[in-house]
Protein backbone atom coordinates (compact mmCIF):
# COMPACT_ATOMS: atom_id res chain seq x y z
CA UNK A 1 0.00 0.00 0.00
CA UNK A 2 1.32 3.30 -0.81
CA UNK A 3 1.98 6.14 2.29
CA UNK A 4 -0.93 8.40 1.24
CA UNK A 5 -3.34 7.77 -1.76
CA UNK A 6 -2.80 9.83 -4.74
CA UNK A 7 -5.14 12.78 -5.23
CA UNK A 8 -8.62 12.10 -6.85
CA UNK A 9 -8.54 13.87 -9.77
CA UNK A 10 -7.25 17.08 -10.69
CA UNK A 11 -3.60 18.07 -12.29
CA UNK A 12 -1.52 15.56 -9.92
CA UNK A 13 -2.72 12.85 -12.48
CA UNK A 14 -0.69 14.46 -14.98
CA UNK A 15 2.13 12.48 -14.08
CA UNK A 16 0.65 9.49 -13.71
CA UNK A 17 1.41 6.93 -16.62
CA UNK A 18 1.92 3.03 -15.74
CA UNK A 19 4.28 2.97 -18.27
CA UNK A 20 6.56 4.99 -16.40
CA UNK A 21 9.18 2.78 -14.91
CA UNK A 22 12.03 4.37 -11.97
CA UNK A 23 15.34 3.57 -11.98
CA UNK A 24 17.81 4.10 -9.05
CA UNK A 25 21.35 4.67 -9.29
CA UNK A 26 22.43 5.85 -5.87
CA UNK A 27 25.18 3.10 -5.39
CA UNK A 28 26.63 3.63 -9.28
CA UNK A 29 26.30 7.22 -9.59
CA UNK A 30 27.17 8.19 -6.07
CA UNK A 31 30.09 5.62 -6.12
CA UNK A 32 31.75 8.64 -8.07
CA UNK A 33 32.45 10.34 -5.23
CA UNK A 34 34.14 7.75 -2.86
CA UNK A 35 35.89 5.56 -5.60
CA UNK A 36 32.58 3.21 -5.41
CA UNK A 37 33.67 1.97 -1.66
CA UNK A 38 30.28 1.96 -0.16
CA UNK A 39 30.45 -0.58 2.33
CA UNK A 40 28.05 -3.65 2.12
CA UNK A 41 25.40 -2.54 4.56
CA UNK A 42 25.14 0.24 2.51
CA UNK A 43 24.93 -1.46 -0.85
CA UNK A 44 22.04 -3.88 0.86
CA UNK A 45 19.91 -1.00 2.71
CA UNK A 46 19.52 0.60 -0.47
CA UNK A 47 18.80 -2.01 -2.87
CA UNK A 48 16.14 -2.87 0.12
CA UNK A 49 15.11 0.64 -0.06
CA UNK A 50 13.80 0.78 -3.32
CA UNK A 51 12.47 -3.10 -3.36
CA UNK A 52 10.00 -1.71 -0.48
CA UNK A 53 9.72 2.09 -2.17
CA UNK A 54 8.33 -0.20 -5.15
CA UNK A 55 11.19 1.37 -7.53
CA UNK A 56 11.29 -0.62 -10.71
CA UNK A 57 15.48 -1.21 -11.14
CA UNK A 58 18.17 -0.82 -8.70
CA UNK A 59 21.81 0.23 -10.55
CA UNK A 60 24.34 -1.52 -8.52
CA UNK A 61 27.69 -0.03 -9.86
CA UNK A 62 29.48 -0.47 -13.04
CA UNK A 63 31.21 -3.20 -15.01
CA UNK A 64 34.86 -2.26 -15.69
CA UNK A 65 37.77 -4.00 -16.53
CA UNK A 66 39.87 -5.22 -13.79
CA UNK A 67 42.98 -4.98 -16.17
CA UNK A 68 42.63 -0.89 -16.06
CA UNK A 69 42.70 -1.16 -12.58
CA UNK A 70 45.40 -3.17 -11.24
CA UNK A 71 45.43 -1.51 -7.25
CA UNK A 72 43.55 -1.46 -4.52
CA UNK A 73 41.93 1.95 -5.49
CA UNK A 74 38.59 1.25 -5.87
CA UNK A 75 35.64 -0.57 -4.60
CA UNK A 76 33.63 -3.58 -5.87
CA UNK A 77 30.97 -1.61 -6.89
CA UNK A 78 33.33 -0.67 -9.95
CA UNK A 79 33.73 -3.90 -10.72
CA UNK A 80 30.13 -5.75 -9.87
CA UNK A 81 31.72 -8.89 -9.84
CA UNK A 82 28.98 -11.93 -9.46
CA UNK A 83 29.60 -13.01 -6.31
CA UNK A 84 29.28 -9.46 -5.14
CA UNK A 85 25.88 -8.80 -6.34
CA UNK A 86 24.18 -11.46 -5.23
CA UNK A 87 26.06 -10.91 -1.37
CA UNK A 88 24.49 -7.57 -1.72
CA UNK A 89 20.75 -8.35 -3.31
CA UNK A 90 20.63 -11.70 -1.37
CA UNK A 91 18.07 -14.03 -2.56
CA UNK A 92 16.82 -12.41 -5.60
CA UNK A 93 13.06 -10.64 -5.34
CA UNK A 94 11.23 -10.65 -8.64
CA UNK A 95 10.18 -7.31 -8.11
CA UNK A 96 12.73 -5.14 -8.70
CA UNK A 97 15.44 -5.31 -11.44
CA UNK A 98 19.25 -5.59 -11.14
CA UNK A 99 21.51 -3.14 -13.61
CA UNK A 100 24.56 -2.26 -13.95
CA UNK A 101 26.39 0.64 -16.51
CA UNK A 102 29.22 -0.74 -18.86
CA UNK A 103 31.44 1.50 -20.25
CA UNK A 104 32.55 1.86 -23.67
CA UNK A 105 36.18 0.63 -23.98
CA UNK A 106 36.40 0.29 -20.40
CA UNK A 107 34.97 -3.17 -19.97
CA UNK A 108 35.56 -6.76 -20.68
CA UNK A 109 31.73 -7.01 -21.75
CA UNK A 110 32.16 -10.22 -23.85
CA UNK A 111 34.21 -12.23 -20.83
CA UNK A 112 32.99 -10.52 -17.60
CA UNK A 113 29.48 -10.02 -18.84
CA UNK A 114 28.16 -13.30 -18.07
CA UNK A 115 24.83 -14.77 -20.22
CA UNK A 116 21.78 -13.68 -18.23
CA UNK A 117 20.78 -17.21 -16.36
CA UNK A 118 24.10 -17.40 -14.77
CA UNK A 119 23.67 -13.69 -13.43
CA UNK A 120 21.63 -11.56 -10.86
CA UNK A 121 21.47 -8.72 -13.38
CA UNK A 122 18.34 -7.95 -15.47
CA UNK A 123 19.35 -4.78 -17.56
CA UNK A 124 23.04 -3.78 -19.06
CA UNK A 125 23.27 0.04 -19.98
CA UNK A 126 25.86 0.95 -21.68
CA UNK A 127 27.73 4.55 -21.52
CA UNK A 128 29.25 5.71 -24.30
CA UNK A 129 30.75 8.72 -25.50
CA UNK A 130 29.83 10.16 -29.26
CA UNK A 131 33.29 8.81 -30.60
CA UNK A 132 32.34 5.45 -29.13
CA UNK A 133 29.31 4.48 -30.86
CA UNK A 134 30.40 1.92 -32.65
CA UNK A 135 32.04 0.02 -30.17
CA UNK A 136 28.29 0.58 -27.76
CA UNK A 137 26.38 -0.84 -30.65
CA UNK A 138 28.61 -3.73 -30.31
CA UNK A 139 27.75 -3.97 -26.62
CA UNK A 140 24.57 -3.84 -26.92
CA UNK A 141 24.54 -6.66 -29.11
CA UNK A 142 26.17 -8.54 -26.97
CA UNK A 143 24.32 -7.86 -23.78
CA UNK A 144 21.27 -8.91 -25.78
CA UNK A 145 22.28 -11.90 -27.07
CA UNK A 146 22.93 -12.94 -23.93
CA UNK A 147 19.19 -12.23 -22.74
CA UNK A 148 19.22 -8.72 -21.14
CA UNK A 149 17.58 -5.42 -21.59
CA UNK A 150 19.39 -2.58 -22.37
CA UNK A 151 19.85 0.86 -22.56
CA UNK A 152 22.31 3.31 -24.00
CA UNK A 153 23.46 6.40 -22.28
CA UNK A 154 25.11 8.94 -24.46
CA UNK A 155 27.34 10.85 -22.44
CA UNK A 156 27.98 14.59 -22.83
CA UNK A 157 25.53 15.13 -25.11
CA UNK A 158 25.91 19.22 -24.34
CA UNK A 159 28.76 18.86 -26.31
CA UNK A 160 27.75 16.58 -29.34
CA UNK A 161 27.28 18.53 -33.03
CA UNK A 162 23.35 18.16 -33.92
CA UNK A 163 24.69 16.16 -37.18
CA UNK A 164 26.77 13.51 -34.74
CA UNK A 165 23.89 13.52 -32.73
CA UNK A 166 21.60 12.86 -35.58
CA UNK A 167 23.77 9.93 -36.79
CA UNK A 168 23.94 8.47 -33.38
CA UNK A 169 20.29 8.49 -32.84
CA UNK A 170 19.52 6.56 -36.55
CA UNK A 171 22.13 3.95 -35.27
CA UNK A 172 20.81 3.35 -31.77
CA UNK A 173 17.42 3.10 -33.43
CA UNK A 174 18.36 0.27 -35.72
CA UNK A 175 20.09 -1.22 -33.19
CA UNK A 176 18.54 -3.99 -30.54
CA UNK A 177 18.79 -1.54 -27.48
CA UNK A 178 15.58 -1.12 -25.77
CA UNK A 179 15.44 2.69 -24.22
CA UNK A 180 18.16 5.71 -25.16
CA UNK A 181 18.96 8.14 -22.33
CA UNK A 182 18.94 11.66 -22.97
CA UNK A 183 21.87 12.24 -20.49
CA UNK A 184 22.87 15.86 -18.95
CA UNK A 185 26.33 14.88 -17.85
CA UNK A 186 27.82 18.46 -16.70
CA UNK A 187 24.08 19.48 -15.51
CA UNK A 188 24.57 22.31 -18.01
CA UNK A 189 21.21 21.73 -19.45
CA UNK A 190 18.07 24.02 -19.32
CA UNK A 191 14.26 23.66 -20.32
CA UNK A 192 14.86 24.69 -23.75
CA UNK A 193 17.49 22.39 -24.38
CA UNK A 194 15.66 19.32 -22.92
CA UNK A 195 12.58 19.94 -25.07
CA UNK A 196 14.52 20.02 -28.17
CA UNK A 197 16.59 17.12 -27.25
CA UNK A 198 13.38 14.98 -26.08
CA UNK A 199 11.66 15.55 -29.33
CA UNK A 200 14.66 14.80 -31.11
CA UNK A 201 15.32 11.09 -28.75
CA UNK A 202 11.54 10.57 -29.49
CA UNK A 203 11.81 11.27 -33.25
CA UNK A 204 14.03 8.36 -34.15
CA UNK A 205 12.76 6.12 -31.10
CA UNK A 206 9.38 5.96 -31.04
CA UNK A 207 8.98 4.49 -34.78
CA UNK A 208 11.60 1.76 -33.41
CA UNK A 209 9.52 0.26 -30.75
CA UNK A 210 11.92 1.90 -28.57
CA UNK A 211 11.58 4.55 -24.67
CA UNK A 212 13.49 7.65 -24.14
CA UNK A 213 14.80 7.69 -20.70
CA UNK A 214 16.47 11.24 -18.74
CA UNK A 215 19.57 11.29 -16.53
CA UNK A 216 20.29 14.33 -15.09
CA UNK A 217 22.28 16.42 -12.73
CA UNK A 218 22.15 18.79 -10.69
CA UNK A 219 24.89 21.65 -11.07
CA UNK A 220 22.18 24.32 -12.09
CA UNK A 221 19.60 22.99 -9.01
CA UNK A 222 17.24 21.87 -12.21
CA UNK A 223 17.97 17.91 -12.15
CA UNK A 224 14.16 17.54 -10.41
CA UNK A 225 12.97 20.22 -13.00
CA UNK A 226 14.08 19.23 -16.13
CA UNK A 227 13.29 15.29 -15.15
CA UNK A 228 9.72 16.71 -14.85
CA UNK A 229 10.22 18.38 -18.42
CA UNK A 230 11.35 14.74 -20.08
CA UNK A 231 8.18 12.90 -18.46
CA UNK A 232 6.12 15.48 -20.01
CA UNK A 233 7.35 14.95 -23.56
CA UNK A 234 7.25 11.51 -22.84
CA UNK A 235 10.55 9.90 -21.57
CA UNK A 236 9.36 6.57 -19.68
CA UNK A 237 12.85 5.57 -17.48
CA UNK A 238 13.60 8.00 -15.36
CA UNK A 239 16.55 8.28 -13.58
CA UNK A 240 17.15 9.05 -9.88
CA UNK A 241 19.09 8.97 -6.34
CA UNK A 242 18.56 8.89 -2.36
CA UNK A 243 18.72 12.16 -1.43
CA UNK A 244 20.46 12.65 -4.52
CA UNK A 245 23.57 11.18 -4.19
CA UNK A 246 25.64 11.33 -7.04
CA UNK A 247 28.43 13.01 -8.91
CA UNK A 248 29.69 16.48 -7.93
CA UNK A 249 26.50 18.05 -7.39
CA UNK A 250 24.71 14.82 -7.70
CA UNK A 251 21.01 13.72 -9.66
CA UNK A 252 17.24 14.02 -9.43
CA UNK A 253 16.33 13.23 -5.76
CA UNK A 254 14.27 10.40 -5.52
CA UNK A 255 12.17 11.27 -2.68
CA UNK A 256 10.89 14.16 -5.04
CA UNK A 257 10.60 12.14 -7.85
CA UNK A 258 8.50 9.47 -6.47
CA UNK A 259 5.91 11.87 -4.77
CA UNK A 260 5.61 13.77 -8.00
CA UNK A 261 4.48 10.60 -10.41
CA UNK A 262 1.68 10.19 -8.00
CA UNK A 263 1.80 6.02 -8.92
CA UNK A 264 0.19 4.28 -5.99
CA UNK A 265 2.69 1.83 -6.30
CA UNK A 266 5.82 3.72 -4.64
CA UNK A 267 6.18 3.84 -1.15
CA UNK A 268 8.04 7.07 0.40
CA UNK A 269 8.76 5.96 3.89
CA UNK A 270 11.67 3.28 2.96
CA UNK A 271 13.36 5.92 0.65
CA UNK A 272 13.26 8.37 3.72
CA UNK A 273 14.60 5.61 6.02
CA UNK A 274 17.39 4.72 4.55
CA UNK A 275 18.20 8.60 3.22
CA UNK A 276 18.09 9.00 7.04
CA UNK A 277 20.01 6.50 8.13
CA UNK A 278 22.50 5.54 5.40
CA UNK A 279 22.86 8.38 3.30
CA UNK A 280 22.76 11.90 5.02
CA UNK A 281 25.41 10.69 7.48
CA UNK A 282 27.98 10.81 4.47
CA UNK A 283 27.23 14.15 3.41
CA UNK A 284 29.89 15.97 5.43
CA UNK A 285 32.51 13.41 3.78
CA UNK A 286 30.98 12.87 0.51
CA UNK A 287 30.22 16.51 0.47
CA UNK A 288 27.76 15.72 -2.84
CA UNK A 289 25.23 18.11 -3.84
CA UNK A 290 24.73 21.86 -4.99
CA UNK A 291 27.63 23.70 -4.29
CA UNK A 292 28.94 26.72 -6.20
CA UNK A 293 31.69 25.28 -7.41
CA UNK A 294 29.69 23.18 -9.33
CA UNK A 295 27.08 25.46 -10.44
CA UNK A 296 30.18 26.87 -12.25
CA UNK A 297 31.60 24.13 -14.47
CA UNK A 298 27.50 23.50 -15.44
CA UNK A 299 27.09 27.08 -16.35
CA UNK A 300 30.78 26.31 -18.11
CA UNK A 301 29.24 23.11 -20.05
CA UNK A 302 31.99 21.51 -18.58
CA UNK A 303 32.99 18.26 -17.07
CA UNK A 304 33.08 18.81 -12.72
CA UNK A 305 36.19 17.23 -12.17
CA UNK A 306 37.84 20.59 -11.25
CA UNK A 307 35.18 21.57 -8.93
CA UNK A 308 35.06 17.55 -7.79
CA UNK A 309 38.59 18.13 -6.79
CA UNK A 310 38.15 21.83 -4.88
CA UNK A 311 35.55 20.16 -3.04
CA UNK A 312 38.28 17.73 -2.00
CA UNK A 313 40.56 20.22 -0.42
CA UNK A 314 40.51 22.48 2.76
CA UNK A 315 39.56 25.33 1.03
CA UNK A 316 36.21 24.13 -0.98
CA UNK A 317 34.47 27.25 0.80
CA UNK A 318 36.49 30.06 -0.95
CA UNK A 319 33.93 29.65 -4.27
CA UNK A 320 35.81 32.90 -5.19
CA UNK A 321 39.52 31.41 -5.75
CA UNK A 322 37.19 28.86 -7.62
CA UNK A 323 36.16 31.00 -10.01
CA UNK A 324 38.92 33.34 -10.56
CA UNK A 325 41.08 29.54 -11.36
CA UNK A 326 37.50 28.47 -13.82
CA UNK A 327 38.21 32.45 -15.37
CA UNK A 328 41.45 31.84 -16.17
CA UNK A 329 40.90 28.91 -18.47
CA UNK A 330 40.70 29.25 -22.39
Amino acid sequence: MPDTPPPTGGKGWISYRPEIKVLDCTIRDGGLMNNHRFAWEFAQAVYRACLEAGVDYVELGYKAARKLHTGTEFGPWKFCDEDDLRRAVGEKDPRIKISVMADAERTDYRTDILPKEKSVLDMIRVATYIHQVPIALDMIKDATAKGYETTVNLMAVSTVTESELENALEAFAASEVGTIYVVDSFGSLYREQIDDLMKLFLKHAKPAGKEVGIHTHNNLQLAYANTIEAIILGANLLDATLAGLGRGAGNCPMELLLGFLHNPKFRLRPILDCIQNHVEPMRSTLRWGFAIPYMLTGRLNQHPRAAMKFMEGKEHRDVVKFFDSMAEQP
